[in-house]
């Protein structure tokens, strides 16, 4: 085993051997630290005060914390909105993801590129949401109302961005015609790099059937890309903030339509109370990371 003063000499050798790999690494370490992990940090040590920006924070250790549990019943509605949104629209836009990329990987080139442009034009689309407004309009001039009015289903109208009843169904619809994002498109690029002398290969092994090539050969060799989709499916799905304002209105009748996200933009942005609004952010990104690990260990397993 090495001494440690050898081992120190060693380590500043090899740094000073790659001074430029570090050199280029530079700029982006600086950018990264200056708008990622400082606002993190600063975030999480408001969490802990009672900031207003009007005066100065005073440190009030886990105040905030227990206020979101034990006092503030919208936060509690929040927690349970953005929990149905997660569960039901992060697996199902997941698989609908790497389903669409599966077929259109299955066409040719020139119908490739149309069939991913189409499924992608919804996130590039920056009108979705007046198109939706239309859609579900409350009146008998919405899309949906006028033709379910047509075919005799129902009599009258029905807002289905106010009713209680509805406003959760309508907004992880949307969410879930919106989910086809960077995932789908990180999803065509693995498959597009999946090495074809492995099927061949596969086949002589034993492998009979395309959903065997596909669990043992094209699923392990896009793990990278299979994680990337996941990280970022989980994120759309537990920051889903602005189809609610834009849709159901901040806030929603009865909160029916609240997020973590929409609670946390109401004490930031309106209430300007930034150590509980921190102590949100910092929750919500508590709640992100469990499941960014979970499902980690779920894909760890795919292919065995």
């Amino acid at each position: 085993m090495a001494a440690p003063g050898t081992y120190r000499e060693s380590l500043g050798k090899r740094i000073w051997q790659a001074k430029y790999s570090y050199l280029m690494l530079a700029p982006f370490t600086i950018l990264f630290v200056l708008f990622t992990v400082l606002p993190v940090a600063i975030a999480i040590w408001f969490s802990f005060t009672n900031y207003d920006m009007l005066h100065n924070a005073s440190f009030t250790g886990l105040e905030n914390y227990m206020r979101m549990f034990l006092d503030d019943d919208v936060f509690l509605i929040a927690l349970k909105n953005t929990l149905i949104f997660a569960l039901v629209t992060g697996p199902i836009s997941y698989f609908m993801c790497f389903f669409f990329a599966w077929l259109i990987n299955e066409l040719k080139p020139a119908l490739r590129a149309v069939a991913t442009l189409v499924f992608y034009a919804p996130v590039l689309s920056g009108s979705v949401f007046t198109v939706w407004q239309f859609i579900l309009s409350p009146d008998r001039y919405g899309m949906l109302n006028g033709f379910l009015i047509n075919l005799g289903v129902m009599q009258t109208p029905i807002s289905w961005l106010l009713d209680t009843r509805y406003i959760m169904t309508a907004l992880i619809i949307v969410q879930l015609w919106m989910s086809l994002g960077t995932g789908f498109l990180a999803f065509i690029a693995g498959l597009q790099g999946v090495d074809t002398t492995l099927y061949e290969a596969a086949s002589i092994d034993g492998v009979r059937n395309r959903f065997q090539e596909l669990w043992y050969v094209t699923l392990p060799q896009m793990a990278p890309q299979m994680m990337f989709g996941a990280v970022m499916q989980i994120v759309s799905s537990f920051t889903v903030g602005s189809i609610s304002i834009s849709l159901a209105g901040q806030p929603s009748t009865e909160y029916a339509g609240e997020t973590i996200v929409t609670h946390m933009i109401d004490y930031g942005t309106t209430r300007y109370e930034m150590g509980y609004a921190c102590a949100i952010a910092c929750f919500l990104f508590f709640m992100m990371y469990v499941s960014k690990r979970g499902v980690n260990k779920i894909l760890s397993r795919v292919g065995h």
